[in-house]
């Protein structure tokens, strides 16, 4: 089997189709599903963010299952084959091992080293493993892409000097405002997720006076406003919670517009009442929409009358890429990039030592039945003789045993060794072949669950312990 990737992200499709190609948080469980239950397919997850979707399958043919993929992406999402096919990107083995170490560190994102993108990948990570998709390779694959996000964040500056997706919104939103930063600007964020407690908090750091939050669930922004010293708004009374505000945050989990045009229009009426003025502004204060969602919660007419601005995922992609060059991230992208090299070579090494695995504990288990069949001739043939006791059959026996262990201890660690050089397949084969091992025991072992050993698998005999301690 082979891991491969199929995606698209802000790099490789626009933000419409971005929107359209967003799972639903009810989609995803039967998309993994779908996927899982094709033939080609041993595990599967999914990364789907505000600016990326990505199926990850470990595959056992790679043509026909990028077709399957793009298959269901295209019935999921509703956008044609044909169309879709032009916004995706894929990578197959190693390409795609090293893609997601590269996306989990923060290399891939938008912004280039923000932290959300490894919460991401490890939520993708749970979601198969809850839904029972996820499977013993791609969950390899996945703790080693945490890890390298983990690292990329401890051992390197890349978090603090590159900025979040959130911030470079905001600082965005800031200079659309006319001000270096929000200090004594009264913001509004709608939705109280993950997303809006960031932009709440980011916000009130940034010097806000007030932030409000409105959202569906009442006690959920009471909580989240609580914890910024704001107050809350009834989503029903939107239009009044935006004229209030000179900046609306939004980053709902929403599946249609959130704030459409006739709801601007009210509050920009509101506005003008209260402001005196005759222009979507009042008393002159602009007004900014900052949509964080994906689908968009904003109505891009929004934006028609004067003084309103509306900064949405097109307008940040821009941003991002400003902010990544102000902030001169070169030495710690460098940083990153060699701890994912790094990562991907410890994993390129325990994959190919797994790989022959199932070949040394096969082997090990043949010598084991050898051992036992002659001890046992042994044990019947003397039973009886003089001068033998039941202590020195098994002083015998131990010797045997490790005889066998020391000349098995070479071959096998040896074989682990070049499992990952040039024609490694071609040294356990050359086991098989030589100890004439029966592909039964061999695929038995390979099929076990390690987590979860089967009566088979669980009889197969443990190295002993002074081999274990040279290997």
């Amino acid at each position: 089997m082979s891991v491969l990737v199929v995606g698209m992200s802000h790099k490789s499709a626009p933000v419409p189709v971005l929107e359209r190609a967003a799972l639903s948080a009810d989609a995803l469980p039967k998309l993994l599903r779908d996927l899982f239950h094709t033939g080609d397919v041993a595990g599967t997850f999914v990364i789907s963010t505000c600016n990326r979707i990505e199926i990850y399958a470990d595959v056992d043919r790679f043509h026909g299952s990028v077709a399957t993929v793009c298959e269901l992406l295209s019935r999921y999402s509703g956008i044609v084959t044909h169309e879709l096919t032009g916004h995706l990107y894929v990578h197959y083995e190693e390409g795609a091992v090293k893609h997601l170490l590269a996306v989990a560190a923060g290399l891939d994102s938008m912004v280039v080293g923000e932290g959300q993108i490894l919460g991401q990948v490890r939520s993708a990570l749970k979601a198969a493993r809850d839904n029972g998709t996820l499977g013993r390779v791609l969950g390899e694959v996945g703790s080693a892409a945490l890890r390298t996000g983990k690292r990329a964040h401890s051992e390197t500056g890349i978090d603090r000097t590159g900025a979040s997706l959130v911030s470079v919104g905001i600082g965005a939103a800031a200079e659309a405002l006319g001000r270096p930063s929000l200090s004594g600007l009264d913001v509004l964020v709608v939705g109280a997720g993950s997303m809006s407690a960031l932009a709440a908090t980011t916000a009130s750091r940034a010097g806000a006076a007030h932030v409000t939050v409105a959202n569906r669930t009442r006690g959920h922004a009471q909580r989240l406003a609580a914890s910024v010293g704001g107050g809350t708004a009834d989503l029903a009374d939107l239009p009044s919670a935006i004229a209030a505000a000179d900046l609306v945050i939004s980053c709902t989990g929403a599946s249609g517009l959130v704030i459409t045009a006739d709801i601007a229009a009210s509050a920009l009426s509101l506005r003008r009442a209260r402001g005196g003025g005759d222009t979507g502004t009042a008393a002159g204060r602009p007004l900014v929409f900052l949509d964080l969602a994906m689908p968009r919660d904003v109505d891009p007419q929004v934006a028609g009358p004067p003084g309103v601005t509306v900064i949405g995922m097109d307008e940040l992609a821009d941003a991002g890429r400003s902010a990544t060059a102000l902030v001169g991230v070169a030495d710690e992208v460098a940083a990153v990039r060699a701890i994912v090299e790094e990562e991907f070579s410890t994993y390129r090494a325990a994959a190919h030592a797994t790989q022959v695995t199932p070949t040394v504990v096969a082997l090990r288990a043949k010598a084991a039945e050898v051992v036992d069949a002659e001890l046992a001739r042994l044990a019947g043939r003397l039973h009886g003789a003089d001068g033998l006791d039941g202590r020195a059959l098994e002083e015998i026996a131990r010797t045997v045993r490790r005889v066998v262990d020391k000349l098995l201890h070479a071959p096998t660690v040896r074989v682990k060794e070049l499992a990952g050089s040039p024609r490694g397949d071609g040294y356990d084969e050359a086991l098989r072949v030589l100890f004439d091992l029966d592909p039964r025991t061999v695929e038995a072992v390979t099929c076990a669950d390690p987590e979860q050993p089967d009566a088979d698998s669980a009889r197969l005999p443990a190295p002993s312990a002074d081999e274990g301690s040279r290997e």
